[in-house]
């Protein structure tokens, strides 16, 4: 099995690999994986856009939007990101969608809002705050100016199954998780505002993203504190940043309102291939074995499942 795509082009070397979980960036930092931009020159006229949580997503999809030549505003809690939205030609907002005055203050109205706020590694209570009662509000604030299209960064995590099931976005959702459930509700949250007011919202189940800086199975193996559960055949979902940002700009442009799409690669691996690979890339030795029970009180150890993408492709249009 390849993993060519599993890694970034220029990470595919001992030296690359590591380069990408020190947060260095690709040698071509403008590539963006399955955008080509003949593909992209009618988007015409000009979106005025807002990105909500202009940070590890946020940013470099606001700096391709600007590339494209769209104006855009990206908000984030503080201005300690505006240095960076500054020079990649964004419009810098502060504001927290926690907070529905913040949000009163926005220079609206706005063509299209892509919302990729994230609650980081935090407990239930700060993704009820950030994804749930921040859509609540951020809806609430689109009533006056509905935008054109509103896309919605959510995760694979909404699902529950254990026993390696391939997986279609109409799939049981079943989240073992409070975290999982809270992010749930809030698709639900969003659906039911497009049932009863035809708002333009598009959601995206987004799997395990990779790059610069980012990449939990990466990093847990370069620290020698991963464990390969059972026989290790559970399958990693995983995707690559610059893909998330096509694949965004993919459903701002096409995505149907009230439609699930799965982001996620063509590879989902199993662990064992998957840390054979990387053992033999890296030419370190494979992570020990750990019986299936000792692990599946981790995070990460409660679901098995392989994500497919056939619909994204099909109806976006956007290749790997």
């Amino acid at each position: 099995m390849s993993f060519s795509k599993v890694l970034p082009e220029d990470a595919v070397s001992p030296a690359g690999i590591q380069a990408m979980v020190r947060g260095e960036p690709a040698a071509d930092p403008t590539r963006i994986i399955g955008l080509v931009p003949a593909d992209w020159e009618w988007f015409n006229p000009r979106m005025r856009v807002l990105i909500v949580g202009c940070g590890y997503v946020g940013l470099p999809l606001a700096a391709e939007l600007v590339r494209q030549g769209h104006e855009v505003f990206g908000l984030r809690r503080s201005m300690a990101g505006d240095a960076a939205m500054t020079a990649a030609g964004v419009r810098p907002l502060v504001g927290d969608i926690t907070q529905p005055a913040d949000l009163a203050r926005l220079p609206g109205p706005f063509d299209w809002v892509a919302n990729t706020a994230s609650a980081g590694r935090g407990g239930a209570a700060e993704y009820r705050a950030v994804y749930l009662d921040g859509t609540r509000h951020l809806l609430e604030w689109c009533k006056s100016a509905p935008p054109k299209k509103y896309v919605y960064t959510g995760s694979t995590g909404v699902y529950g199954q254990t026993d390696g099931a391939a997986l279609k976005e109409d799939a049981p959702t079943e989240p073992p998780t409070e975290t999982g459930r809270v992010l749930l509700d809030t698709e639900r949250l969003l659906l039911a505002a497009v049932a009863e007011r035809k708002f333009p919202a598009v959601i995206l189940r987004v799997a395990g993203i990779y790059g610069p800086g980012r990449g939990y199975w990466f990093q847990q193996y370069l620290k020698n504190e991963v464990k390969i559960e059972g026989r290790g055949e559970r399958i990693l979902n995983m995707i690559h940043l610059d893909d998330v940002v096509g694949v965004i700009i993919a459903a701002l442009k096409s995505g149907r309102p009230g439609e699930i799409y799965h982001a996620v690669d063509d590879e989902p691996v199993a662990q064992l291939h998957f840390f054979r690979w990387l053992s033999e890339t890296l030419g370190k030795w494979m992570p020990p074995f750990a019986p299936a029970a000792e692990t599946a009180e981790r995070k990460r150890g409660w679901t098995n499942k392989r994500i497919l993408n056939r619909k994204l492709k099909m109806e976006l249009g956007y290749r790997f």
